[in-house]
């Protein structure tokens, strides 16, 4: 036979007694006054962390009081956190909409984060409030600042004067320092300006402290994009589009990106086929992709004069050296390719400029070699030209060099010009001699070698008589010019 468990119940045990709400209401606010006054003592140590630690005990013992946030909303700007001070002192005027400090509070948050509405409304209430305070007379002169402040921002970059822009941007910063906003649109203008470095610090920080920004994210991928890191650009715009696939930017910029990528490398890919006139082509339609960026441009230009010095096209070869200079004047390619093209160009003062200014960039054997050689040709060129004075080529034979002063000689001949103007006598004199002159170097072989390889002659033509070499030429029997007479 089955038996059941008996439980006995001791009907002379007393219950438990029931818990006083009420009680335990008073003790949690009376603790959580206790944790306040301790967060004020902690305050005004300046120990905000600590303090931090004990209004967040206040506020969970008594989440409905009102002062506590505000209050903790005082210490998170302390530590320069705007936002959750802004949170702070919204739920405290949540929880008491007559919280005059509170307001206060929320029109100096508003302020400093850059939300010129919120603060404009939070100083409205403060003063329907308290119509004679002066507790945010501050907030509202800053804040209609920052208006007039906003204004000129958005006109200047809308119109592209980024420098300008910049400027007011710094400006509203003293008064907005932590508004996200104005430090990615300032970040942005330094990046078309190319300060990169500096426009980098600031999307990084911004970046390091909300990895979700897509405004920040664009930013640096327009830096890396500015300093020819195309592809690492290109994945951050497409992150940002992950994050807000209607952020706009960082669509366009892609596009740009891609379509400067592709044109460089099919234009460095005809460059090494040869194929010179194709990657010309190329590079013109990536140059014209983006004007601003400059370190990608420079690179461009100096491909495109590599390709026109190789069709022999040296004035734009020069012209293209020139503009990538200008962007970067310590561009050693570039300086050493100008150099060449004015060499070829027999511009040899802006050759041996040129190869100076490397110098100073690269002690190298090569460019020394150089810059001894453009010194030596331009030393050559401030010479009488005796081949141009005779109108013969440099590898005129002696025939022909003959040929050619009996020529000129007949030509500049004073006696040819004895009724002439006395200015025009002179002329041909002068004409005459330097005839002379080139036919008595260029007809004899080791003056003729020395000159070719640069050395002086002065002293050798110096007592020159042109008439004597003229009398010699011709073999006249005469002893004078009066006796001579031309054969034509």
């Amino acid at each position: 036979m089955e038996t059941s468990e008996v439980i006995v119940i001791n009907e002379n045990e007393p219950e438990s007694p029931e818990m006083d709400v009420d009680i335990l209401v008073q003790d949690n606010d009376t603790i959580a006054e206790e944790k306040k006054k301790l967060g004020n003592d902690q305050y005004k140590a300046q120990d905000y962390q600590s303090a931090l630690k004990s209004y967040t005990d206040a506020i969970t013992l008594s989440p409905k009081t009102a002062s506590f946030y505000n209050n903790r909303a005082a210490c998170h700007m302390m530590l320069l956190d705007y936002k959750s001070a802004l949170s702070d002192a919204r739920r405290a005027i949540e929880l008491d909409n007559t919280f005059e400090k509170a307001y206060v509070r929320v029109a100096k948050c508003c302020l400093i984060l850059g939300d010129i509405i919120g603060t404009e409304q939070a100083v409205q209430k403060v003063l329907e409030l308290v119509p004679n305070s002066t507790a945010v007379k501050a907030e509202q002169q800053n804040c209609a600042q920052l208006r007039q402040l906003e204004e000129k921002i958005q006109s200047f970059y809308e119109k592209k004067v980024y420098r300008t822009a910049v400027f007011f941007l710094d400006n509203a910063l003293k008064i907005a320092h932590a508004c996200t906003r104005y430090k990615i649109m300032k970040a942005e203008c330094l990046s078309f300006l190319g300060r990169i470095d500096e426009a980098a610090d600031i999307a990084v920080n911004i970046m390091k402290v909300d990895t979700t920004c897509a405004d920040a994210i664009y930013v640096r991928g327009l830096c890396l994009y500015y300093s020819d890191h195309l592809d690492k650009g290109i994945v951050h715009f497409e992150h940002a589009l992950q994050l807000d696939p209607d952020h706009q930017k960082s669509k366009e910029w892609r596009v740009k990106s891609k379509a400067l990528k592709d044109k460089k490398e099919r234009g460095n890919t005809q460059f090494k086929a040869g194929k010179y006139r194709e990657a010309h082509a190329l590079y013109t339609e990536a140059l014209n992709i983006d004007p601003f960026n400059k370190d990608i441009n420079s690179k461009l230009y100096y491909n495109r004069a590599l390709v026109n010095s190789k069709l022999g096209n040296l004035r734009e070869a020069v012209a293209d050296c020139s503009k990538v200079l200008e962007i970067n004047d310590q561009y050693l390619k570039a300086l050493l390719l100008r150099a060449k093209c004015y060499n070829d160009l027999e511009k040899y003062e802006e050759c041996v400029k040129d190869y100076e200014a490397a110098l100073k960039i690269q002690k190298t054997p090569d460019i020394k070699n150089s810059l001894r050689d453009a010194k030596f040709n331009l030393k050559k060129s401030k010479r009488k030209d005796y081949y141009k004075i005779l109108g013969v080529s440099k590898n005129a034979t002696d025939e022909e060099i003959k040929k050619a002063y009996r020529k000129k000689a007949l030509v500049h001949h004073p006696d040819r010009h004895a009724n002439s103007s006395d200015a025009d006598k002179k002329a041909q004199e002068l004409k005459f001699k330097e005839v002379g002159e080139a036919y008595a170097i260029l007809s004899d072989s080791k003056k003729k070698l020395r000159y070719d390889n640069g050395h002086d002659l002065d002293d050798e033509v110096q007592e020159f008589d042109p008439n004597q070499m003229f009398r010699h030429f011709f073999q006249f029997s005469g002893d004078g010019a009066n006796t001579f007479s031309f054969q034509f």
